[in-house]
């Protein structure tokens, strides 16, 4: 499960926090206008999670990978933001 600890380091500058409660987090990001749903599934690991992903939001989820933690759920997310920034290869 998401912990208070980790899920009060959701910065709310960086994202929009739509929902979360220890299982499930559902944010935006400022920078994108992506969406992010990381579902907790405390499998390998405690903290686990599947991380989905939307461009817009009336666009179906698809996943977009795996994290070891919340924290590392939100590196790949902010990693994401800035490839998707800095100009994509399409």
């Amino acid at each position: 499960m998401f912990d208070e600890k980790q899920l009060a380091q959701l910065d709310p500058v960086y994202f929009n926090i739509i929902t979360l409660d220890d299982r499930d987090v559902t944010i935006q990001s400022r920078n994108t206008g992506h969406y992010w749903y990381l579902h907790c599934t405390e499998y390998p690991t405690e903290g686990a999670c599947i991380i989905f992903h939307k461009h817009r939001f009336s666009h179906p989820y698809h996943q977009h990978g795996r994290g070891n933690s919340l924290h590392q759920a939100i590196r790949s997310i902010k990693s994401h933001d800035k490839w998707q920034i800095n100009g994509r290869h399409r």
